[in-house]
């Protein structure tokens, strides 16, 4: 990993939007999660999410949509659970909806940017 940071072993809540960018510049590879508290789905992943943060060198950025909605627009979320994955800075997958934990190490595994 190029990054000077070392990648957090659990999933990164966003808490100032104005840091989005410098964590996914840090990180070879973040998985960003737009999510919400009261969302089914989004609750149901949680342990995938986990996972890919604990299990792989990606780096795991949670944004709760409720909180930063400004910056979920800028991204194009218009349902939740969406997960982009970056790459080198730049977008290289997005998925909607509720994913397996094996989809989501596939993702951060051969990101396609």
């Amino acid at each position: 990993m190029s990054s000077t940071e070392t990648t957090s072993e659990e999933p990164i809540r966003l808490t100032d939007t104005d840091a989005f960018d410098a964590h996914v510049a840090d990180h070879d590879v973040v998985l960003v999660d737009f999510y919400a508290d009261w969302c089914g789905p989004c609750q149901m992943m949680e342990p995938a999410v986990e996972a890919v943060a604990s299990d792989t060198e990606a780096a795991v950025l949670k944004v709760d949509v409720d909180e930063h909605q400004a910056l979920a627009g800028e991204y194009g979320v218009q349902g939740i659970p969406t997960l982009l994955v970056f790459s080198d800075g730049e977008i290289a997958d997005q998925m909607v909806g509720a994913q397996t934990e094996q989809a989501l190490v596939d993702a951060v595994a051969e990101p396609s940017a």
